[in-house]
């Protein structure tokens, strides 16, 4: 039987290994799904000698033969209707799943969309917003796949295997947005199933899984080089004048985290009760990334002080209780656009390239040690800064061949 892609079969069989000394075998049903055998106990027994192997029967004319192949009959119609039953009100079906119906012994085994809205749950409030959105937008893709390939809404934690992940990633490379989104590329596929691994580690630490289906899925990224601006465009951005007061604040805003490192939300969140003095008797921020809950002190250079003073007053600022008026992060990305435009600069500006500003321009590559570097930015692990370290050094060798090219011009 096949039904909406899964396979489905039901025989008996006499389990002989288990033969009595009366010559008498237990009967199982052995019930198929998609390839994959599960037993179930029919609670009868029968010799073997009276048993057709071919037609999964007992053979033979006596009122106890008609009365087993009665039950057997009745046995194997409680089986189809339950997996029809299954079939007909979307629920996710595997060959225990069906036995657990069948035997009265259902405890609601675990399913991936479960697994997800429990993830959901437990996850909320430790979160970010800004992560918990990447997630449910990851749960939407799988949604996506488990109709389009499995042609259901859900499926149990039991029936996920090696392929359904390579499964999975094939059709993220081959899903073709109907909107005006553009197609998924490697490091966005590879961060959906990084998200899926993640909570699928959640379920083997809960016991809802025995085996991890990722245990042999090597995932890989593209090496993406971080964008940042150079010295000669940081000054362009901070020397323009602007006469349009929105493109001012947002250009002012994006400065002051190419001074701190603070990422768009960490800006948004930032209260002058986190501007403190700090042990030098200088003014620092004091607050925590919003990404790992890390905690972060970033002594603030000049140019950042001067512009907490431009806002001190700003009704928009003091109204919401921030250091600045803070606008939302589409419309910023928007606006710097419209900026790196008039200060002719070609590359695509974002909010996060501040963040990576600080990092290398500011920073690094005015000799802050790696260490200092990677504690104001919040990372975890140095070798999350390492990334922008080999950014500098591919300045360091473009400095090392102007200076090759002003040697050989005095020769």
């Amino acid at each position: 039987m096949k039904t909406t892609g899964i396979t489905f079969g039901v025989l008996f069989y006499l389990k002989t290994q288990k033969t009595t000394t009366q010559g008498s075998a237990p009967i199982c049903a052995r019930v198929t799904v998609n390839g994959k055998r599960t037993e179930i106990s029919v609670k009868r027994s029968v010799k073997a000698t009276e048993w057709d192997e071919r037609k999964g029967m007992a053979k033979g004319g006596r009122k106890e033969i008609v009365e087993l192949n009665m039950f057997l009959n009745q046995f194997k119609a409680k089986i189809i209707n339950t997996y029809q039953q299954m079939v007909l009100s979307d629920t996710a079906i595997d060959g225990p799943a069906i036995r657990d119906k069948v035997l009265g012994t259902d405890h609601s085994a675990p399913t991936l969309i479960s697994l997800m809205e429990y993830h959901n749950e437990q996850q909320m409030h430790k979160l970010a917003p800004g992560t918990m959105k990447n997630y449910h937008t990851t749960q939407r893709y799988v949604k996506k796949f488990l109709m389009a390939k499995l042609y259901r809404n859900d499926v149990l934690l039991s029936q996920l295997t090696y392929k359904f992940i390579l499964d999975f990633e094939r059709f993220l490379f081959n899903y073709v947005p109907k909107d005006h989104q553009k197609p998924l590329n490697n490091n966005g596929i590879m961060k959906h199933i990084e998200r899926l691994r993640k909570m699928i580690n959640m379920a083997v630490k809960l016991d809802w899984l025995s085996k991890d289906p990722f245990s042999s899925f090597k995932k890989h990224f593209d090496k993406v080089e971080r964008k940042s601006l150079n010295s000669q465009e940081l000054m362009a951005l901070s020397n323009k004048e602007f006469t349009i007061e929105r493109l001012r604040h947002v250009r002012d805003m994006f400065m002051f985290s190419c001074y701190t490192g603070l990422s768009y939300i960490e800006l948004v969140e930032l209260t002058p009760n986190k501007i403190i003095t700090g042990i030098d008797g200088g003014l620092w921020i004091s607050t925590s990334r919003a990404k790992t809950d890390t905690g972060v002190r970033v002594p603030l250079l000049p140019q950042a002080t001067d512009l907490i003073e431009k806002y001190r007053d700003d009704p928009r600022a003091l109204n919401n209780g921030t250091v600045f008026p803070v606008i939302s992060n589409q419309r910023m990305n928007g606006y710097l656009k419209e900026i790196a435009d008039l200060c002719g600069i070609t590359k695509t500006l974002t909010y996060h390239i501040a963040r990576h500003t600080f990092a290398t321009t500011v920073t690094l590559s005015n000799g802050v040690p790696i260490e200092s570097v990677s504690k104001m930015l919040g990372h975890t692990s140095i070798r999350t800064t390492q990334i922008y370290a080999k950014v500098v050094e591919h300045k360091l060798s473009e400095d090392m061949r102007n200076l090759e090219q002003r040697m050989s011009a005095r020769v």
